[in-house]
């Protein structure tokens, strides 16, 4: 196995207590969300300490797959190959939550629950390219071959990674562009206060941990799969 049971289950130690307070200061601790003339906020807005984190932990999983897809194709090791094809399982469930999770904050913000803006189109484009990566890898039934189209694609996907975060910065979007400038001269609005960014940077914490864990335990499954595989069928 790759990371023993004792390291797991320390991670999940960690993961659990975290992520219980980031819930409780999103729902307890935050002050009320204030627009920019002032005037408080539905509470629907407070999805936004959901929706960002869950998004970075989106992209953190498909740049996994896309150094263990690397090191598959240089190594030969099927290590990388079950790193890349559970990380990519993740990614694709947060991918899905982003969508979910930003359709609520666009009805709030706009009135509609999708538009087709750049951030919201390649984030679609994010989640269908890597379903497709996993559909390929159930269509095909040789380990070898499956593993080495995999490695490919989950490489050449990656494209769509940086074309999503950086969408906002390439392309006029309504979408609101929390650090930094774009290329149309829009501002980050970022967030004022020591009690709003102190609960992002714990709800960041603490599903970039849930990451952690749900990869290790994927990982750790694989492995044991293998195992009994090998037991029940094993190779002459």
């Amino acid at each position: 196995m790759l990371i023993n049971r004792k390291k797991e289950k320390t991670i999940t130690a960690i993961t659990a207590p975290v992520m219980l307070i980031a819930m409780l200061m999103i729902f307890f601790y935050l002050p009320p969300m204030r627009g920019e003339m002032g005037e408080i906020l539905d509470s629907s807005f407070n999805i936004f300490y959901f929706h960002m984190p869950i998004a970075i932990v989106a992209y953190m999983a498909f740049s996994v797959v896309f150094i263990a897809s690397i090191l598959h194709l240089k190594e030969k090791s099927r290590t990388w190959d079950i790193v890349a094809h559970s990380s990519a399982e993740i990614g694709v469930v947060f991918a899905f939550l982003v969508l979910v999770t930003g359709s609520i904050w666009a009805k709030a913000a706009w009135g509609w629950y999708w538009i087709w803006e750049p951030r919201l189109t390649t984030s679609l484009a994010l989640f269908l390219i890597y379903l497709a990566y996993l559909m390929l890898r159930q269509a095909i039934e040789s380990p070898e071959k499956k593993a080495r189209l995999a490695a490919v694609f989950g490489i050449v996907g990656f494209i769509s990674v940086p074309l999503s975060f950086l969408s906002i910065r390439l392309w006029r979007s309504h979408h609101p562009l929390m650090f930094g400038g774009s290329a149309h001269g829009s501002i980050g609005g970022g967030l004022e206060g020591t009690s709003l960014q102190f609960t992002l940077m714990t709800n960041m914490l603490a599903f970039i941990l849930l990451f952690l864990s749900l990869l290790v335990y994927r990982i750790n499954n694989e492995f044991l799969k293998e195992e009994i595989d090998d037991a029940i069928y094993p190779q002459n």
